[in-house]
């Protein structure tokens, strides 16, 4: 009797740890996919004239990308003349200076300034934006490659779309550079994040964006109509999460349009360490809890997970990750070992306890 109550007990636990992250994603798939279904694809139809453009690359100790990002930019199929490139620098220490000069040489019909800012992301962002004059601004990270339409792609989905007053571009990592990983945990690693950006904008970011639920803007890739972004307070200086806080001013204060561009891919460079990952998850998830603190502090009641989408969100990122992580390590063929571990510390746990 003893040793079938003990049976019970261990299939209970993991049952519950393997159907319940099934059941959690399950259900939001389904409920994504009925929604794309029945969502109106956005237009991106030709335009008859094509605007001038400015893009704002914010760097420090860039010299090992900056080239390359620029070089991506010139090969672009937006027209060059039409480009304005501002490489906003916030006191490099390297050789960040020399690639921007040495891209100025090597691509001549692109114009390309440089500025000095102060330390930090969003002061370099502000100070490029003070200097534009043009109807779109687009903000790129140094450390990634545009595809070849991806510029033309978010000037189209603007030009179609005036109700737009923000757009996120698509974020992918450079899958060639995973290839040549040779650390077998840490190309394990690139992979999981390689798979994590697939489902977060081909799929969770798409249905977020069908009714104005698009959470965040990337920081490694916007673009803003310049008349909405100066109607805001600029970047934030004092958050880690400048894109988030942006995001939400634009929806919440202005009562904007915050959208995503499927067809405007930005290739980044696939996560370098596991430290590095623990940093940069740690940094998005107090950017989060900033800005909704910030903007919507008296809206997160519990009961209204259903109406407000940002309580979902939260409900998601802070509650039931755990869950979340289960369920993706599966992909790794490690959720099985990651469960074990657990459950002896568990067992451990309330044995000696």
């Amino acid at each position: 009797m003893q040793l079938t109550s003990e049976l019970i007990i261990q299939l209970g636990f993991w049952l519950t740890w393997l159907i319940v992250p099934i059941v959690y994603e399950l259900i939001p798939t389904i409920y994504g996919l009925l929604r794309l279904a029945l969502a109106k694809q956005k237009s991106i139809k030709e335009v008859k004239r094509l605007v001038p453009i400015s893009l704002i690359i914010p760097t420090y100790n860039a010299d090992k990308t900056l080239y390359q990002c620029i070089e991506s930019i010139n090969k672009s199929s937006y027209p060059a003349k039409l480009i304005r490139i501002i490489v906003a620098d916030n006191q490099s220490t390297d050789d960040t200076f020399k690639e921007f000069h040495r891209a100025q040489l090597a691509f001549p019909s692109l114009r390309v300034q440089w500025i000095n800012a102060h330390r930090g992301k969003a002061n370099a962002l502000n100070a490029a934006i003070y200097n534009i004059n043009d109807p779109y601004i687009i903000n790129i990270d140094s450390d990634g490659i545009l595809q070849k339409h991806a510029l033309l792609n978010m000037v189209k989905m603007f030009e179609n779309n005036p109700n737009i007053d923000a757009l996120t571009g698509t974020i992918l990592t450079q899958y060639q550079q995973i290839v040549k990983t040779r650390k077998f945990w840490l190309r394990l690693l690139q992979k999981n994040e390689y798979f994590e950006y697939v489902q977060a904008f081909l799929a969770g970011r798409t249905v977020e964006a069908v009714n104005n639920q698009l959470f965040t803007m990337s920081g490694a890739f916007s673009g803003f109509r310049r008349v909405k972004l100066l109607q805001t307070r600029l970047y934030d200086t004092k958050t880690v999460g400048e894109d988030i806080d942006m995001t939400f001013q634009i929806r919440y204060e202005l009562k904007g349009r915050v959208d995503l561009c499927t067809k405007a891919v930005f290739y980044v460079e696939p996560i370098p360490s596991l430290d590095a990952l623990y940093m940069q998850r740690q940094r998005w998830q107090r950017g989060e809890i900033n800005a909704v603190s910030k903007f919507m502090q008296d809206n997160m009641k519990l009961t209204a997970v259903f109406k407000n989408f940002v309580v979902r969100r939260l409900l998601i990122d802070h509650t039931v990750l755990f869950l979340r992580m289960i369920w993706l390590f599966h992909r790794s063929d490690y959720a099985v070992l990651y469960l074990f571990v657990f459950f002896i510390y568990w067992n451990c746990h309330i044995e000696f306890c």
